[in-house]
């Protein structure tokens, strides 16, 4: 809660890495790692792993899994964001080549 008594508005977005956003979001919602671990289906050690950058950014399932425990949706996730923009760019070759040109 903030000065006024009031909860601040979660972001829909996160513009924070993976681990960051889990840590940041388990804070807010009181969760500790072997809550989330227990909501997720996962071990609170992997979880550990994870937030701490030891282990790379899951798979989408897992990811979906985690967002679930921590009730945002996956797009919350930057990682995942990413993911869905490089397959859609994978089927759009000349997308790709009029953004690398203006990026570039």
């Amino acid at each position: 809660m903030d000065e006024s008594g009031l909860m601040p508005r979660r972001r829909r977005y996160s513009d924070e890495q993976f681990g960051p956003t889990i840590e940041r979001l388990m804070v807010e919602t009181g969760t500790t790692y072997r809550g989330l671990a227990d909501k997720a289906s996962l071990s609170a050690g992997y979880l550990n792993h994870i937030v701490h950058g030891n282990r790379p950014v899951p798979s989408n399932d897992v990811l979906a899994r985690i967002a679930d425990a921590l009730e945002v949706e996956p797009e919350h996730f930057r990682e995942y964001r990413i993911r869905v923009i490089t397959e859609k760019l994978e089927s759009m070759p000349e997308l790709i080549d009029r953004l690398y040109k203006r990026l570039a």
